[in-house]
């Protein structure tokens, strides 16, 4: 970076525009700025840091944006502004920013604030002009913060060398040091890494803890399982060693579960063997009560048997008779049967009888059979007759059919012939339809292109007039807020005179005895100023402030109003023209009409030819249809022919057939009937002879059963035959009486349930009490079997559990102890970090080790070859290690504290130091070349061969083609350094004289 040309106006005590030609200053390498105290010396490199940054380093800035770096000897039109121009990584810019600046309003009383303003060039060489870059400030200042690579801070320690902090630099501890190198290097994203490695660990450790909890809530279940005979460790969660202490505990508690049950396995079987044992004796007893309780029923059984004997043997004999009774009953049947069919024979008979005429009501069968047969034969001669009868009526209504097809035919020729005849008048009226629509719709289509443009006109013009009224009151509020402005304005600059001219009473107000006035600083106060009746505080002049800078903000809204409104109309104006808006409404709404009437002509168009087609389909049909019943009817002439020829020779055949009857099928009904009733009338009779047969023959073969099974008459066997019922009700009494007396028999034939009656009575309520003490004792035993496996199961389960946690916590908690080493080690609380550095300052401590080498090239000269920098890892006190810096005497061998030099020593290492770090921070900054440097104070305290020496260095410099300026106010240097900027303090305000190295 190197500096070309700075203009200043009206910046800290420059009241008016002051130059410095730094191409001119820094041909000789080395220039000089001097100055009286508190001439400006150091507003100069302010207003570089400012033009560069925005802002100057220290208070000096002051509040808000930079409104206090305006100089109090500058005219009120004249406005603060900086203009640097350089060059930097190749590119010539220029930059110029102005602060706030209050002025006089331009209309009316009081003052206004313009806001902060900055411009960004570069200097095309291509062109040879400027190029405007940019107007924004926060990329202004990001463009520059890149190109230099530093921020304002290492700009200021970097290019602006202030002595005085390097001199503390040398005398500061660690602390200090580190707090200033980390603002120079920025380390922040180490100290970064060292917190989110302490949170890491935090984490992990907390996750640790976690997950040991749970396996301690596991080992707590487990002692429970157990029964309390768990031993749990005394370890809280996150110590070492808790999870191989709890694994330990939870195997021993199974081995000890698994003994507790194999005990209980034996209990129980020595259980079980017992409960066999009663099992079996009871089972002995209630066997010999079972025998002994039967043997005895069975005696009872057999008394009550004895006592039903009689009954037994009558039931005997009544079944037996019952069985002979069933050998006449298929007899009793067929005779019962045969009797019930002669009934229904004789009575079928005399119903058929019934119906004949007298002359055959008393003729045989075979008489009836042959009249049935001479009905039915004359009946089979009407059959052809039929026919022809049926044939006649199908005559008739063929005839009526040709005669209806005639008449439709008929109709249907002089309909078509009523149509035909108009059809010319029709089919022209139709297609004179279809022409007016066609010519309609082209109608409709040529005012459609005419009716948008008309309707936007019309809307255009309607909005100039609504516009025109919104200009007029845009304008009327605009005036009205411009005035109020103005009047706003004007009360607050007069409240702000009100309160400068008091303002030596508002001072006054904060004056103690003893404490130094702000303005004279004079310790006594004999006369303060009082305040005036109606002083105007700093509250009232903010709130006058405060309504102006409204009523601003409202003037500049109704102007930006006013003039979107008149934009506004000034496009409806072009769009409308001049025309008056009740003439383009009377137009278009004629265009409209116009359109609406073409659009309904035209909308008959598809219609009109949709008839116009059916007509054409319709005349076509017609005409075929006319054809068509012309054929027809002639057609129809032979077959009328043909019928009325068959008709005559059926009617004479029916004649001769039906006879009396009026047709052949009344005549063909009447034998019919005839014909049924003969041959069923000697149906009937023949069917009553023979039932009359078959039940004599039956009375006979029912008196031989009867006799061959024993009864005197047929009467005897009905009377000894048992129905279903009766039968099987008197067959289970039977049954019962024998399976009874069998079982009875067979019981008392046992022998061991005779051995069992011959012995005591069986004990069964000792039995049962032993059997319950030994079911009681076994239930016992396998309850405590099952729990003993439960336990064991269930300390298996969490000991699994719990197996399964200490794996999955395995990788966390190698990972925490990572972490936690590393976090440890990066904070220096690590046994491993021998020196007890953190991160952040064993960084830096390797940019001060380059700091120091590069510092120790520059002291070597200016100490003659005695001093010699070198970084310390040290530590001092109790604090950590790192950043300690020595100087090694030449002469006397011995390394020491930077603070024991003197101070001309330590202007010179101090001097060194910065130089160094400049060239160490250029190299950090991305390899940004620095060619301008500056130097503030400290040379006083040398003396004439080291002041020499240090020149030296200095000029040295050029040999890198820089160039440095020297701020001191040291007498000997205006001789030493012929290259100078002198800055002339006068009641005016301050001004540079500049003087090249010719």
């Amino acid at each position: 970076m190197r500096l070309h040309r700075l203009d200043i106006t009206a910046f800290g005590p420059f009241g008016t525009s002051q130059s410095v030609d730094f191409d001119d200053l820094s041909a000789a390498g080395l220039f000089l700025l001097h100055g009286p105290t508190g001439a400006g010396k150091t507003s100069v490199l302010d207003a570089v840091c400012y033009a560069l940054y925005g802002s100057v380093p220290g208070a000096r800035q002051g509040s808000g944006q930079g409104m206090t770096l305006r100089s109090d000897h500058a005219a009120v039109g004249t406005r603060t502004e900086v203009r640097l121009e350089l060059t930097v990584a190749g590119r010539r810019l220029e930059i110029t920013r102005q602060p706030p600046w209050e002025r006089p309003k331009l209309r009316g009383k009081g003052t206004t604030v313009d806001k902060a303003q900055t411009w960004l060039r570069e200097y095309d060489a291509t062109i040879r002009a400027w190029k405007d870059l940019s107007r924004s400030h926060q990329e202004i200042g990001e463009e520059i913060t890149q190109l230099l690579g530093m921020s304002r801070e290492q700009f200021c320690q970097v290019v602006l060398l202030p002595q005085g902090d390097f001199a503390r630099f040398l005398r500061a501890d660690a602390e200090a040091r580190g707090k200033l190198l980390g603002r120079l290097f920025d380390t922040r994203r180490f100290a970064e890494v060292e917190k989110r490695l302490a949170e890491r660990r935090r984490a992990t450790e907390a996750q640790v803890r976690e997950g040991d909890a749970t396996l301690l809530a596991d080992a707590h279940r487990m002692q429970q399982a157990a029964g309390g005979a768990m031993e749990l460790p005394e370890l809280a969660p996150g110590e070492p060693g808790l999870a191989e202490a709890v694994l330990e505990a939870a195997a021993v508690a199974r081995a000890d579960a698994r003994e507790l049950l194999t005990i209980a396995e034996c209990r129980l079987t020595a259980a079980e063997s017992a409960q066999a044992a009663t099992g079996r004796h009871l089972a002995d007893a209630r066997e010999l009560d079972r025998l002994q309780r039967r043997f005895a029923e069975a005696r009872e059984r057999a008394a009550r048997l004895a006592e039903r004997a009689e009954d037994h043997r009558a039931a005997q004999e009544r079944m037996e008779r019952g069985r002979k009774a069933e050998t006449v009953a298929p007899a009793l049947e067929l005779r019962d049967a045969a009797e019930g069919e002669h009934r229904r024979a004789a009575a079928a008979e005399a119903r058929a009888r019934a119906l004949l005429p007298q002359a055959l009501a008393d003729a045989g069968a075979a008489g009836l059979a042959a009249a049935a047969r001479r009905a039915a034969e004359e009946r089979g001669g009407l059959e052809a007759a039929g026919r022809a009868e049926r044939r006649l009526a199908e005559l008739v209504d063929e005839r009526a059919g040709l005669d209806r097809q005639e008449r439709a035919d008929e109709e249907v020729r002089q309909e078509a012939e009523t149509w035909l005849a108009d059809w010319e008048a029709t089919r022209t009226a139709l297609q004179s339809r279809v022409d007016t629509a066609q010519e309609a719709a082209t109608r409709a289509e040529q005012l459609a292109v005419q009716r948008d443009p008309a309707q936007r006109r019309l809307a255009a013009a309607r909005q100039r007039d609504r516009l025109t009224d919104d200009t007029e009151a845009a304008r009327q509020r605009a005036l009205t807020a411009a005035e109020d402005a103005v009047e706003a304005r004007a009360h607050w600059l007069d409240l702000k005179e009100q309160r400068l001219q008091g303002i030596a009473a508002e001072l006054a107000a904060n004056l103690t005895d003893g404490t130094p006035c702000a303005v004279c600083g004079a310790t006594e106060h004999p006369a303060p100023a009082r305040k005036s009746a109606g002083h105007v505080d700093r509250e009232a002049e903010e709130r006058a402030l405060t309504a102006h800078q409204t009523a601003e903000e409202r003037r500049a809204q109704a102007e930006r109003h006013l003039g979107t409104v008149r934009e506004a109309l000034a496009a409806a104006t072009a769009e409308a023209g001049d025309t008056p808006t009740a003439q383009l409404a009377e137009e278009a709404e004629e265009l409209e009409g116009a359109y609406t009437r073409a659009r309904t002509a035209a909308s008959g168009l598809h219609a009109a030819q949709e008839e116009l087609r059916q007509a054409e389909g319709e005349r076509e049909q017609r005409v075929a249809a006319q054809q068509q019943a012309a054929v027809r009817s002639a057609s129809r002439v032979a077959t009328r022919d043909r019928l009325e020829r068959e008709q005559a020779a059926l009617e004479e055949e029916l004649t001769r057939a039906r006879g009396a009857a009026e047709s052949v099928a009344a005549r063909a009904a009447q034998l019919e009937r005839r014909a049924a009733l003969l041959t069923e009338a000697a149906d009937t009779a023949r069917a009553a002879a023979d039932t009359a047969q078959r039940l004599k023959d039956a009375d006979a073969r029912l008196a031989d059963a009867a006799f061959r099974a024993g009864f005197d008459t047929p009467a005897d066997a009905a009377a000894a035959l048992l129905d279903d019922t009766a039968h099987r009700e008197l067959q289970r009494r039977l049954d019962t009486w024998q399976s009874e007396d069998a079982a009875v028999r067979a019981v008392l034939a046992e022998a061991d349930t005779a051995d069992a009656a011959r012995r005591p009575p069986a004990d069964l309520a000792a039995a049962q009490g032993a059997a319950a003490d030994a079911d009681r004792r076994l239930r016992e035993a396998s309850s405590a079997r099952d729990a003993a496996d439960r336990c064991r199961a269930e300390l298996d389960r969490l000991s699994a559990h719990a197996a399964a946690s200490v794996r999955r916590l395995a990788p966390l908690r190698e990972e925490h102890t990572r972490v936690a080493r590393l976090a440890s080690l990066a904070a220096g609380t690590s046994a491993d970090n021998e020196h007890r550095m953190r991160l952040e300052s064993y960084v830096l401590a390797a940019r001060l080790e380059q700091v120091a080498a590069a510092a120790t090239a520059r002291l070597l000269r200016m100490s003659s070859g005695r001093y010699t920098l070198v970084h310390s890892d040290d530590r001092s006190g109790r604090g950590r290690s790192g950043l300690g810096l020595h100087v090694v005497d030449a002469w006397t061998g011995r390394e020491r504290d930077t603070a024991t030099l003197s101070g001309g020593e330590t202007f010179f290492a101090s001097l060194a130091l910065a130089l160094g770090l400049a060239d160490v921070v250029t190299d950090e900054a991305g390899g940004v070349r620095l060619d301008t440097l500056f130097i503030d104070e400290g040379f006083g305290s040398l003396d004439d061969q080291t002041l020499d020496e240090v020149l030296d260095v200095l000029d040295a410099l050029r040999e890198r083609d820089r160039s440095v300026g020297i701020v001191s106010h040291v007498a000997d240097l205006r001789r030493r350094i012929h290259a100078q900027l002198e800055v002339v303090k006068g009641r005016s305000g301050s001004v540079l004289r500049q003087r090249g190295a010719g």
